[in-house]
């Protein structure tokens, strides 16, 4: 296993290869975001708009949080990948638990679009970073 110090010296050749997918991703999810707006409210006016939307939002803002403290781990030691990734992990899901326990209280028309929002969110960034590793990044890598 590589040094601490030589990783990081590693790293430092190019700093952004970490983060460099993310711009891509979250222009998708500004996309989805728009149309489950749209397509929530259409079918479940105005809370279905707010809520299919906020759930894509809740899923970017998850996924990002993830995505920069994993990369900043990274960055300065990689045996800090595990420890970090899941206590995030663990985090985001109780706040995930508490965030949909407290609007199902609420009864709120929004609830399912919501949650179909969190779920579009995962299958779009899903994809969409599938999608990036297998063309972009991997040109990247060969070039």
């Amino acid at each position: 296993m590589a040094e601490a110090g030589v990783r990081a010296a590693e790293g430092t050749a190019d700093r952004g290869w970490r983060l460099r997918h993310l711009p891509v991703l979250l222009a998708a999810s500004a996309v989805l975001a728009a149309l489950a707006g749209v397509v929530g409210g259409v079918t479940g006016g105005t809370a279905g708009a707010l809520g299919a939307a906020a759930g894509v939002a809740v899923t970017v803002a998850s996924y990002t949080l993830t995505t920069v403290v994993l990369a900043w781990a990274d960055a300065r030691d990689p045996q800090l990948l595990l420890p970090f990734g899941l206590g995030l992990y663990v985090a985001k899901m109780s706040l995930l638990g508490a965030l949909m326990i407290g609007v199902a209280a609420t009864g709120w028309a929004g609830l399912v679009p919501l949650c179909l929002g969190i779920a579009a969110g995962v299958l779009v960034w899903t994809g969409v970073h599938v999608w990036w590793l297998t063309t972009v990044h991997a040109r990247h890598v060969r070039g």
